[in-house]
């Protein structure tokens, strides 16, 4: 099966419409409505771990669990370099969950698929 046809059958199981995904450049970016929708659709039982946290800094380890599978990924958010917003902590978090979700329901088995809050150059094009 092609990455496209992958794409297509995941976006049917998961009930994404095109407001949740759009392209970037060389990426398929889906977007924080359509990583919660995943996670609710799939079931996907998450919880944090703080690993670092400063005023400028955030790791965040995020544990999902799916059915017997059981992931761990991380988010992290350093105010100097990759995150322009004030709440670098609930960016480290939001970072880590897309990247549980995806890993878990099979999106990033696919080259070139993100979550919109993996970094700060995947924002969606408002023109």
């Amino acid at each position: 099966m092609s990455n496209r046809e992958q794409l297509i059958s995941l976006y049917k199981k998961y009930e994404l419409t095109p407001e949740h995904v759009f392209k970037h450049k060389h990426y398929t970016i889906i977007t924080r409505q359509g990583i919660d929708k995943i996670q609710a659709l799939a079931k996907i039982d998450i919880t944090y771990e703080t690993i670092s946290l400063d005023r400028e800094f955030a790791v965040i380890k995020a544990i999902g669990l799916l059915d017997n599978r059981r992931v761990e990924s991380y988010g992290e958010a350093d105010r100097k370099t990759n995150c322009k917003n004030e709440y670098h902590i609930a960016m480290a978090e939001k970072r880590a969950m897309s990247r549980v979700v995806l890993k878990l329901t099979g999106f990033y088995a696919i080259d070139g698929v993100y979550g919109q809050d993996e970094s700060e150059d995947f924002k969606k094009n408002q023109s």
